[in-house]
């Protein structure tokens, strides 16, 4: 069993957290007591950057939804970003993979996207 390690950054799209380590049954309320502390505005994306995650349990995906909820209840978006081959299997399984924005990396996660030009009227 490996350890949990949660680090925080921030960037001009929101807040960024980089998991590494099990996020298990064990480990797993680590991040859910975390989500409270973590600020988030409307339109900000909360970036759960999961590249150096090395195993998830049905618990760890309870958790990577009670962040979609934060993120939710603050008007904002959960981004995974760096998903593992093997836990990018089990969301896909279970269909999370279709609600939840999923990215190869954090880089991606956090570029800032243009706004959409204004239009005049036809």
């Amino acid at each position: 069993m490996n350890a949990l390690t949660i680090s925080t950054r921030d960037a001009v799209t929101g807040p960024v957290l980089e998991v590494s380590g099990d996020l298990d049954y064990v480990n797993a309320g680590e991040l859910r007591e975390l989500l409270p502390t973590i600020t988030l505005g409307p339109g900000q994306r909360l970036v759960v950057d999961l590249g150096a995650l090395e195993f998830c349990d049905s618990s760890g995906i309870t958790a990577l939804i009670a962040a979609h909820h934060h993120a939710q209840s603050a008007g904002g978006q959960l981004v995974l970003a760096a998903v593992p081959a093997n836990t990018l299997r089990v969301l896909s399984i279970v269909g999370l993979d279709q609600i939840l924005t999923i990215h190869p990396d954090s880089e991606a996660a956090t570029r800032v996207q243009p706004a959409p030009a204004n239009r005049p009227p036809a």
